[in-house]
């Protein structure tokens, strides 16, 4: 991954005003993925509009993690669904 394509779970913390924990707990989920440099954990900027999501279901809806991965999968699925029906009618 580009370095210039990416940034670092903690300036992106500190950024976003979050706790590192729940990026953590998010790249264990599998949600999101993060990239290493020695100590250093680093997400790309192409995740950060999925972060900016995952944040507001956890912190405005009060979603917890196994709820964000049930609605990421719901989400996932209905986008399949759609795919497949445009392919059906054209």
């Amino acid at each position: 991954m580009d370095k210039a394509q990416r940034i670092s779970v903690e300036d992106c913390c500190v950024y976003y005003s979050i706790e590192t924990t729940f990026v953590q707990q998010l790249n264990e989920q599998g949600l999101i993925e993060l990239s290493r440099s020695g100590k250093k954990a680093f997400i790309s900027y192409e995740q950060l509009p999925d972060l900016e999501r995952y944040m507001r279901l956890h912190y405005d809806l009060e979603i917890n993690m196994a709820g964000i991965e049930t609605i990421k999968h719901l989400l996932n699925r209905m986008q399949e669904l759609q795919q497949k029906l445009k392919s059906l009618q054209g």
